[in-house]
């Protein structure tokens, strides 16, 4: 049996053990219930940020290529660890189909390296942010079922990954962001032109590509001096520990 045979087993298991008890841990003012996801001698936390080097072709390149993140990783998507259950976590995270729960299984095993091992970095917030975590969850809990942010407008009540994270932690933090917006490219840093894809994209969409508005992508919440990357399951492309 294989790496990913185990991994996949392990954590479908651990969700499903865990995922019956209904009762949310966060409700009425609590603090998250911190248990521990142990895989690969690692203890994962509620609160934490899982960069992930996805495989989802020419816009996933794209996105890896316009910001570098942390040690050169090429990084593509961002979910954050929630409590789930009395006992489980899951990951909370903005996709296509819009904010949504997913296992753990299933996001860890959406990419894996040459050896099998998730392309996935965990990212912990430094100790002076820890207290925001539990308002953090709450934020983002509360916008499950939300429409995709496919216009990465951060004006409108839709999100895409980073923002979802950029929006669950400024709430947390009285309305005062912790992670820095960059101006938004859509440009090959080689060749100055944009991406096909997203001149493709855009088209479909009806609407000017949005160069230079504020945004956020995951490479750079991965570098964010609020975040120590505390794990890596695998190893993203150009990732150098």
């Amino acid at each position: 049996m294989n790496v990913k045979t185990i991994l996949t087993l392990v954590l479908f298991f651990s969700f499903a053990a865990c995922s019956s008890d209904k009762k949310d841990p966060t409700k009425d003012g609590e603090t998250p219930i911190i248990k521990v996801f142990n895989y690969q001698n690692f203890e994962l936390q509620a609160g934490d940020l899982l960069f992930q080097d996805g495989d989802c072709g020419d816009f996933c390149e794209a996105i890896e290529k316009v910001t570098i993140g942390i040690n050169g990783a090429r990084l593509s998507h961002i979910g954050m660890v929630v409590p789930i259950g009395t006992n489980g976590l899951a990951v909370i995270e903005a996709v296509e189909k819009g904010v949504k729960i997913t296992p753990t299984g299933e996001f860890f095993n959406r990419s894996m390296d040459g050896a099998d091992n998730s392309k996935v970095l965990v990212g912990r917030l430094k100790k002076e942010k820890q207290s925001l975590i539990p308002q953090a969850i709450r934020f983002a809990q509360s916008k499950v079922g939300s429409d995709y942010d496919s216009r990465f407008n951060l004006l409108n009540d839709s999100y895409y990954c980073s923002e979802l994270i950029y929006a669950a932690f400024m709430d947390a933090n009285g309305g005062e962001p912790v992670f820095e917006l960059q101006k938004m490219t859509f440009k090959d840093p080689a060749t100055k032109s944009t991406f096909p894809a997203w001149e493709t994209y855009f088209k479909d969409l009806g609407m000017e590509i949005p160069e230079d508005e504020p945004g956020l992508n995951p490479g750079g919440i991965s570098r964010s001096p609020h975040v120590d990357i505390v794990h890596a399951y695998g190893k993203p492309a150009g990732y150098k520990k």
